[in-house]
């Protein structure tokens, strides 16, 4: 039986790497107009980096998490002993723990600091039931925002998000941004209270997990699937009327910021996000048309306690995740061309083997100036050599026959007019340059 990929992954073939890397790089691009500098952090890391940042009550450290063991973990679980958090490893469910474990370790936001702006990309592990734009392995494109606990942070970091979108060719009218306000220490508490009582109150009406829920993230309900309990949880209390007089400042003027930008939004009181780590402001993007229930595909928010968890000075933080596979479905669905291999523009041909040390050499003279270039390397025929031209797309064929170069010469054909001309060889690159 021929090996495959592992049960919810899958390859990214040339096509599908393509579009990952040009995504990636229009990432950096339209981030880096803010100030977003790149970070890389290890693919996995202690499972207490995932415990502190996301929290142990949450789905994905509860279920969803990929462990692996170090030597010395594994010889004490053969010892019939409890492996320690500090032997665990896990693969990374999310990047924003990590990256506050980096910002703590390296005390990357000292004291009078700029704000430290950080993006990556990279992929994330969920061992979670594949389904479509949802895989155990999938890609993500993160932004972190460091050092400021300003309501201009999050509107900034909402509008660069949908800056991106747009960017990509998602239109504004495809997406719909949903944003919400989950307090903070001095209004939160008393808010879950408030929802574990509605739970609690509900629970012949709720799936055994919503009511699980009420005793270790009753805020993790409203993330329920279940078309019951969402049904049920939309006359639950609602945190904007719960806010302290901070929050609810800071929370309308994240709003007044997006309405001066002309950013359309529609306010989420059932918006909750799945980690523990998030304070106040969070947002979420979806799309209308084309993904049905998993329509989401970027979202964030602000975490001014993650910092601190790690180790380092309480510093307030913000930021967002977005989804490659998601994207990728969006675009799709919005009808955009999509982002298709790049194809060689010269097409060197050998007329026979005497030939090709020359279509060699030019190939290797054009590349050299930023002409993209390509030959055969299978000994095929003329006829054969022209119809992978054609197939490759390339917008000149340079042939090379003995005669011609016995002469100094060689033929320049145009695919799309068929026209051609002689070119002396010493000027094949310079015509060729100012050609395409």
């Amino acid at each position: 039986m021929a090996l495959r990929a592992p049960t919810g992954t899958t390859d990214l073939l040339p096509e599908q790497a393509h579009a990952w890397n040009s995504i990636r790089t229009v990432a950096l691009a339209t981030f880096g107009l803010y100030g977003y500098q790149p970070i890389e952090t290890p693919v996995f890391e202690q499972l207490e980096v995932f415990v502190r940042g996301i929290g142990d009550a949450t789905d994905v450290v509860g279920k969803e998490m990929f462990l692996t063991f170090s030597q010395h973990a594994v010889e004490k679980i053969a010892s019939g002993e409890k492996p320690s958090l500090a032997d665990t490893l896990a693969l990374r469910p999310e990047q924003t723990a990590g990256v506050a474990r980096a910002i703590a370790q390296h005390n990357l936001v000292p004291p009078e600091a700029a704000t430290l702006k950080l993006v990556y990309a990279g992929s994330m592990f969920r061992h979670e039931r594949p389904q479509k734009g949802r895989l155990r392995e999938f890609h993500q494109i993160g932004a972190e925002c460091i050092g400021s606990a300003e309501p201009s942070a999050d509107a900034e970091v909402i509008i660069m998000l949908m800056r991106f979108f747009e960017s990509l060719g998602i239109p504004q009218d495809a997406m719909r941004l949903l944003i919400n306000s989950m307090g903070d220490d001095d209004c939160r508490p008393a808010y879950r209270e408030q929802v574990r009582a509605y739970i609690l109150a509900h629970t012949t009406e709720l799936c055994d997990e919503c009511v699980r829920r009420a005793d270790t993230n009753p805020l993790r309900s409203f993330d329920c699937k279940n078309p019951k309990c969402q049904e049920i949880m939309t006359d639950a209390p609602a945190i904007t009327d719960a806010l302290c007089p901070s929050c609810a400042a800071h929370y309308t003027t994240v709003k007044s910021l997006l309405d001066d930008a002309a950013i359309t939004y529609v306010e989420q009181p059932c918006l909750v996000r799945g980690l523990d780590y998030y304070t106040r402001t969070v947002f979420e993007v979806q799309v209308v048309d084309g993904l049905g229930a998993q329509n989401a595909i970027g979202g964030g928010g602000r975490y001014d306690k993650l910092i601190a968890e790690f180790g380092g000075k309480p510093t307030p933080g913000l930021g967002f995740a977005v989804g490659f596979e998601r994207i990728v479905l969006a675009l799709q669905a919005a009808g955009a061309e999509g982002y298709a291999l790049p194809h060689p523009q010269v097409y060197i041909a050998a007329v026979d083997a005497s030939t090709r040390a020359m279509a060699f050499s030019l190939a290797n003279r054009l590349r050299d100036v930023g002409i993209a270039t390509e030959l055969d390397h299978q000994s095929r025929s003329l006829k054969s050599q022209f119809k992978q031209a054609g197939r490759s797309g390339a917008l000149f064929v340079v042939i090379v026959g003995p005669d011609e170069m016995a002469r100094g010469v060689v033929t320049l054909r145009n695919m799309q007019s068929s026209e051609e001309q002689t070119v002396p060889l010493d000027d094949l690159v310079e015509k060729v340059s100012t050609t395409i």
